[in-house]
């Protein structure tokens, strides 16, 4: 039964996702659109992007709109039946007959009430922000966990809006013996929703079980686990790429990376480090993909150091470091150790940006496209989580079988000899804070940073 309830409530969702809510079209045929975006007074923050327009924008593109026209304003305060004054959605209205727009998007949050009437008085469809938001990551999610967490945000968003769907039908009619009101359609289409949100949680939480298992292998291997974060089209992914030897998906748009990656590093120096890369965040992220996402986000508390990745080259880079920062602080993640990158260095026009770094003050510059600034950026990831490395031989007593059998399953032996009297010989590369426990192991001996076989 509850099988056949999944179905029906997809199917469902479907129907109301294209129908209404969806932006999302075959790439051949762009859907033609309005964009809007209003500075009201009263809900301006103390703090605000100097290009929010132009985010807004690049939002938009990344849905597969293609834009006629863009509007702006001022008002002093949102009205609460259509958002805006009637002298601006006259315009705005004008604007739709003459371009023959499909679509009206909004840079702002509508309640359901305030879509509706813009609607009604723009005879096509509004979506504002959080739906745009909505739509890009549908398009976006390639992992079934990716998927998973999208419908349930978009369910969520989906539920406050159903009377938009079904003001045409009437209650329900029942055969003989069942005849009288029943459940409207507005009710039906609530439980089933409801129901499919349930599904959706429980797979979820199954999913985030299985991660922490997998959380407890890697602590218990010791391996360090480095998480790139920041907004989004920062370059987190092309610097994963660059750290991994790993060929994700990067482009030069926003939210091209939606489900987070962990591959392991492969620069011998950092042996033991997993890196992870995760979603952008943005300014005003819908709250349903916050929760939605929050099991994913989580992971990050495990993490042993964030590496934060700022676009140095955009001159709203302080507004969307402090938008990071709100959100690892809500995260309750702030607290992990972090390093500071500045991508994109190159742009700015430095030649020598490398020489700018502080590696003790855990800030770097990088171009991560250039391959420049790594080196300085590996040394700091060194000394912040294993106080530096060492590199050199040691021996090891014939007794110390378990010892080897540790350091091989750390990652940290290179190359091993055997010498004529079973004394075993290797060259090692491991953190000094790891490097400290096995010190006082009698049988364990540091030697100079040559090969002890050559005399």
């Amino acid at each position: 039964m509850n099988a056949y309830l999944n179905i029906i409530a997809k199917n469902l969702i479907k129907v109301l996702q294209w129908s209404h809510y969806m932006i999302e079209v075959p790439v051949s045929t762009p859907q033609k659109a309005i964009i809007v975006q209003m500075e009201v007074t009263s809900l301006q923050k103390d703090q605000s992007a100097i290009n929010a327009f132009a985010e807004f924008k690049d939002l938009s593109r990344s849905s597969g709109v293609e834009i006629l026209d863009e509007i702006s304003g001022k008002q002093d305060a949102p009205l609460a039946s259509h958002f805006l004054k009637k002298g601006k959605i006259e315009e705005i209205r004008r604007s739709v007959e003459e371009t023959c727009a499909e679509i009206v998007i909004f840079n702002h949050t509508l309640s359901p009430s305030q879509e509706r009437n813009l609607e009604n008085a723009f005879n096509v469809r509004v979506v504002d922000r959080t739906g745009l938001i909505l739509d890009i990551f549908a398009s976006r999610a390639t992992t079934h966990i990716g998927k998973l967490q999208v419908e349930l945000a978009q369910l969520t968003h989906l539920s406050t809006r159903l009377i938009r769907a079904w003001t045409h039908l009437e209650r329900q009619k029942g055969g003989i013996g069942l005849r009288g009101p029943g459940e409207t359609q507005l009710e039906t289409d609530k439980r089933l929703i409801n129901n499919r949100i349930k599904t959706i949680k429980a797979r979820l939480d199954k999913s985030h079980k299985q991660k922490k298992i997998n959380q407890y292998s890697r602590m218990k291997s010791r391996n360090k686990l480095v998480a790139l974060v920041g907004y989004t089209n920062a370059g987190k992914t092309t610097l994963f790429n660059r750290l991994t030897d790993n060929e994700q998906y990067a482009a030069d748009k926003l939210f091209a990376t939606l489900d987070s990656v962990t591959r392991k590093n492969i620069d011998p120096e950092l042996s033991s480090i997993l890196f992870s890369d995760t979603v952008g965040f943005i300014s005003d992220l819908p709250t349903q993909l916050i929760e939605s996402f929050k099991g994913t986000l989580d992971e990050l508390k495990s993490a042993d150091l964030l590496l934060h990745v700022v676009d140095i080259s955009d001159p709203d880079y302080r507004f969307k470091v402090s938008q990071v920062d709100i959100l690892l602080e809500e995260l309750d993640i702030s607290k992990i150790p972090q390093i500071r990158i500045n991508n994109k260095s190159d742009l700015k026009g430095y030649k020598d940006f490398e020489s700018r770094s502080d590696i003790d003050g855990r800030q770097i510059w990088i171009s991560a496209e250039r391959n420049r600034g790594l080196e300085e950026l590996r040394e700091s990831i060194s000394n912040t989580l294993f106080e530096g490395t060492y590199r050199g031989w040691i021996s090891l007593d014939a007794s110390l079988g378990n010892i080897r059998s540790k350091l091989y399953s750390m990652g940290c032996i290179l190359e091993e000899k055997i010498s004529e009297t079973g004394i075993m010989y290797a060259l090692i590369n491991i953190g000094n804070d790891e490097l400290m426990r096995f010190t006082n192991i009698e049988g364990f001996t540091l030697i100079e940073d040559t090969d002890p076989f050559i005399q």
